[in-house]
């Protein structure tokens, strides 16, 4: 029997004060889920990387083993250890600690390996990173790269993505290969649908491939992929199969991304995710998810 009544996760991820990215996301949307966040900040950024200039940045690389010690000694489980953006690459050694102190045969481990987007790595993230972020996804039981990191991950081209089925079920094998049972990629596209976008997914141990296609919006915004993944967790811990997870996550950012464009704002502020909160509290409809 659990210590603990309610579902709790390990976040492992950065805290930028400003534009709803990373913990300022993740923690209410898996409170609202009625998921205890309990958080690592690797960093602390008075502003996320995406659109803005001149932020702060403190590496909290120095902090973490305390947390994980005192948490040791507490004896905390968890039933999920989500991480994401890393400070440092000196960092993924210490995830990789986090994962062997504190996983048991239930619990979900989720690296989201985030280092760039649109064929680029991001500004705060050195070449590094890379190697060391393949180290980390052999831990994993499901990662959730964008098209840009798969391609990193797999020494490819980031700013070639691929296009058909054919060449995305080859992708998510190959990352699949790596290590991990479960492989999610995000901005998936296919040249036979130019007007979506979507998620593509495959797992190992079923052998099974998965994707959800929604309607390409105008709107981009900065922390989707954040939210995405906190969605797709919180829907797993909670007992949804894997396309059901995927498709509820598709769904929830769709409407965000709906409710967010109707307004004139800065995107680089992130959606607005407190007015779409509440959606995470009432079942969703289901039905857009497909094997292929």
């Amino acid at each position: 029997m659990k210590d603990h009544p309610i579902p709790r996760v390990a976040a492992i991820h950065d805290l930028s004060g400003f534009g709803r990215a990373a913990l300022c996301s993740i923690i209410p949307v898996l409170a609202t889920m009625g998921i205890q966040p309990c958080p690592i900040p690797t960093a602390v950024l008075s502003t996320h990387s995406g659109g803005f200039s001149g932020y702060t940045f403190r590496d909290l690389t120095g902090d973490i083993p305390g947390i994980v010690g005192h948490w040791k000694a507490l004896g905390l489980t968890f039933d999920g250890i989500y991480s994401g953006f890393l400070g440092s690459p000196a960092q993924v050694e210490l995830v990789r600690e986090i994962i062997r102190t504190f996983r048991t045969p239930d619990t979900w481990v989720v690296v989201d390996p985030v280092m760039g987007d649109n064929g680029a790595l991001y500004s705060s993230i050195k070449e590094g990173m890379i190697a060391e972020m393949r180290r980390l996804i052999g831990e994993a039981d499901l990662i959730v790269p964008n098209q840009t990191e798969a391609a990193l991950l797999l020494g490819e081209d980031p700013a070639a993505p691929v296009t058909t089925a054919a060449a995305l079920k080859a992708r998510l094998r190959a990352l699949s290969d790596l290590g991990p049972d479960t492989v999610l990629i995000t901005s998936a596209v296919d040249e036979a649908r130019p007007d979506q976008i979507g998620v593509a997914a495959y797992q190992r141990s079923t052998g099974r491939y998965w994707r959800v296609f929604s309607r390409r919006l105008a709107g981009s915004y900065p922390g989707t992929g954040d939210i995405f993944a906190s969605v797709l967790l919180g829907s797993l811990l909670h007992g949804d199969s894997l396309p059901i997870a995927i498709d509820r996550a598709v769904g929830f950012i769709s409407q965000c991304i709906k409710a967010s464009d109707s307004y004139v704002y800065p995107h680089r502020d992130g959606v607005l995710l407190e007015r779409e909160l509440g959606l995470l509290r009432t079942p969703g409809l289901i039905g857009s998810y497909e094997e292929f």
